[in-house]
């Protein structure tokens, strides 16, 4: 990093990597600063101060997360929300994808728990998914913001089910849904 003039776009990549590995507990100044290479000094120099370099950087996680979404999808829209589906929790299944599974469910929690700043950003994140989700709707669908709605419920659903040992769960609702794509 000595090398690369620092910039928000050069603290960025190594600061996402230190929090999907550490989670957002290791996200005080010091080890950030320390995993990209520089001073707690100098980033609250380039993000002006804690608040907006967690925001900033949870806005680059999205963005990289949802860029796994994307390649996930395919180039072919979905035909059916069943294979919108199937696709989005195959993508959420893979093991690349699990860090930021276990972000969301960070921010999660301390949004339930009434920490400052992560009601906002799991709203933020949410509000930016749906509308994602809706864009991968089957084209013919005859109500893609209701079925993103439903969609993203059997997803977070399905995935936190998958995470905390209960896939068979999720796998047999969503069999008795008539969703599961098998």
């Amino acid at each position: 990093m000595q090398n690369t003039p620092l910039s928000r776009e050069t603290l960025l990549p190594p600061l996402a990597a230190h929090v999907l590995e550490h989670g957002l507990g290791g996200a005080s100044l010091r080890p950030l600063a320390k995993a990209a290479g520089t001073s707690d000094r100098m980033l609250i120099y380039h993000f002006g101060n804690k608040e907006t370099l967690i925001s900033d950087l949870l806005e680059y996680i999205a963005g990289i997360y949802s860029a796994g979404l994307d390649a996930g999808m395919g180039t072919e829209r979905a035909a059916t929300r069943q294979e919108v589906l199937a696709k989005i929790l195959a993508q959420g299944r893979e093991p690349m994808m699990q860090p930021f599974l276990v972000l969301w469910w960070e921010i999660v929690a301390g949004s339930a728990r009434g920490i400052p700043g992560y009601k906002e950003a799991a709203a933020e994140m949410m509000t930016r998914q749906l509308a994602w989700l809706e864009t991968q709707m089957p084209a013919d669908d005859p109500d893609p913001v209701g079925g993103a709605r439903y969609l993203l419920t059997l997803i977070e659903g399905t995935l936190m089910l998958g995470a905390v040992g209960h896939a068979r769960t999720a796998r047999e609702g969503l069999l008795a849904s008539d969703l599961s794509g098998d």
